[in-house]
């Protein structure tokens, strides 16, 4: 029987299993990445050292080109062979620098600026991607697109969409963009823009997160060029009032959703219908296109901060699972299985409990349904929440938000089919087996799959070798010789109190495994793995 990490909250997954190995990443530094503007030197809350957030190489046949997006607005071509770093695309033009976008709304602290990018699975014929970034409403500079630093951005014809109606005030948006390359393999863009969808948000944390396809799709099936959209719920969720408290389980609204679009126009014509705005398709077998009121992008709701996309592909069935990393609120951090038209709680649930008004959380009640929300006021008809498959708790042993994660099928035997993730704050990493958190997702809100720390092996410059529970040690120290000036890191987190690792666990093609750390401005990379 196997026994799960956090006591008294969850029970086990049924099933035999040998004894789980104790895994160590060996880790090395990669690449020192750009600095950040620091938007106040004197002071400890300065933010990151570097606000690179992601990482994606482009799709197709090796070229060793990597993209990395920087919050505070450069999308960066990273060159593996050389290490060299160009600047493809600046999004920051706020208050006269020299970017596209003059609105942009890059707060230090946030997931604010530009957020992701995504390539189009047909980039190398059609040299189509996305972005997600977020603006400022407020600011009255124009939001279209500014060439004057990429004179081969054509914007002759770019226009702008309405927001999409939300409840409450809205404080930043938040734009997808498709982006059409004329020649992939140049390091600065040249091309056209299409504004596809801007989302009102109520404050500048929770926004679009990610951006996927599903990765079994080929020309002609019925998921090709079908793009999912995470959107997080602004920070409405945790809000006092009822207006906007309730947005994540609104079906009239786009935030706390996982949302899914055709961004082709061209595509699936016969089975799905143009969206309000004119700017992408809406499938006829989303869950919710024929409820009155609703949104018919919606595929799933109920979630607060689902920031990270990943899918597994059964290799028997080849069926694709879409998993989800969401930050958690007060209490738990989660993992979930994505299912077309599931509630996912939030914010009457968070992790496994009930989320109650105060934001604290208990028992799950006995009649363990919510009532589906249209409008301000509930429905008559109730439905019962899915519940995560992985959760840890704000406290010693767990962190308080979850990083982004994927399951590992590369060449490294002691990894297969193992899910990967961590803890953004403390700089934990654990596994989790695949298999364990399908067979988890059985409706029963009490079963989870087993999480095992990471231990991490790492090499400094000097060649010294140490091995630490987590990185915040490795981050703290590399901060300091990058002239961080105060004693601890930036940021604060439950567990920690002040200073925050910073991480985000990647992946190139290759499967080559990558670990990003804001706080000291590093990209380091996974040489090599023991399992005992």
């Amino acid at each position: 029987m196997l026994r799960v990490a956090v006591v008294g909250c969850v029970a086990s997954v049924a099933g035999a299993q040998q004894a789980a190995p104790a895994i160590t990443l060996q880790v090395r530094d990669y690449l020192t990445l750009p600095s950040a503007e620091k938007l106040d030197p004197t002071t400890q809350q300065q933010g990151e050292i570097s606000r690179v957030n992601f990482l994606r190489e482009e799709p197709g046949p090796d070229r060793g080109r990597v993209f990395l997006s920087n919050l505070n607005g450069p999308l960066y071509i990273l060159d593996k062979k050389t290490k060299e770093l160009t600047t493809y695309l600046d999004f920051n033009g706020r208050d006269g620098r020299k970017g596209i976008f003059h609105r942009l709304n890059f707060a230090t602290g946030y997931q604010s600026g530009l957020i992701t990018v995504q390539f189009d699975p047909d980039y190398r014929h059609n040299g189509k991607f996305y972005t997600i970034h977020m603006e400022d409403p407020k600011v009255t500079a124009s939001a279209v697109p500014d060439n004057a630093s990429v004179p081969r951005l054509n914007v002759t014809g770019y226009e702008t969409t309405a927001p999409v109606r939300t409840s409450g005030p809205a404080e930043r948006e938040c734009v997808l963009i498709e982006w059409t390359d004329t020649n992939t393999a140049d390091k600065t863009f040249q091309g056209t823009a299409r504004e596809v969808l801007r989302i009102p948000y109520l404050g500048h944390i929770h926004p679009m997160g990610d951006i996927t396809f599903d990765p079994t799709a080929r020309k002609g099936s019925p998921e090709w060029h079908v793009m999912y959209v995470s959107s997080g719920d602004g920070g409405s969720g945790e809000t006092l009032k009822p207006i906007t408290r309730n947005n994540p389980q609104r079906l009239d609204t786009m935030v706390g959703k996982i949302l899914r679009i055709i961004p082709d126009l061209s595509e699936h014509t016969k089975t799905s219908k143009v969206s309000p705005n004119g700017r992408y398709r809406i499938p006829d077998d989303n869950p919710f296109v024929n409820t009155a009121g609703a949104y018919g992008e919606i595929w799933a709701y109920g979630l607060r901060n689902p920031h990270r996309l990943t899918w597994y592909v059964d290799p028997h069935g080849k069926k694709p699972y879409l998993i989800v990393n969401v930050i958690g609120l007060a209490t738990w951090e989660t993992v979930d299985i994505i299912h077309k038209g599931a509630n996912y709680g939030y914010s009457e649930r968070e992790g496994n409990e009930h989320l109650k008004a105060n934001n604290r959380t208990e028992a799950l009640p006995a009649d363990d349904r919510i009532p589906v929300r249209i409008g301000d006021e509930p429905g008559t008809e109730m439905v019962k929440p899915t519940y995560p498959v992985l959760l840890y708790p704000h406290k010693d042993g767990g962190g308080d938000a979850i990083s982004s994660g994927f399951v590992y099928e590369g060449k490294i035997a002691a990894l297969k089919d193992k899910f990967l993730f961590g803890d953004i704050t403390t700089g934990r990493i654990w596994w989790a087996d695949i298999h364990e958190m399908i067979a988890a997702d059985d409706g029963n809100p009490a079963t989870m799959a087993t999480m095992h720390p990471v231990q991490i092996e790492y090499t400094d410059p000097q060649g010294k070798t140490e091995t630490y529970p987590n990185l915040a040690p490795i981050v703290t120290a590399a901060y300091h010789a990058r002239g961080g000036v105060a004693p601890y890191m930036p940021g604060y987190g439950t567990p920690v109190g002040k200073g925050r690792a910073d991480i985000r666990l990647v992946m190139d093609n290759a499967q080559n495994i990558y670990i990003i750390s804001k706080s000291d401005g590093m990209l380091r990379t996974v040489t090599g793995v023991t399992a005992k």
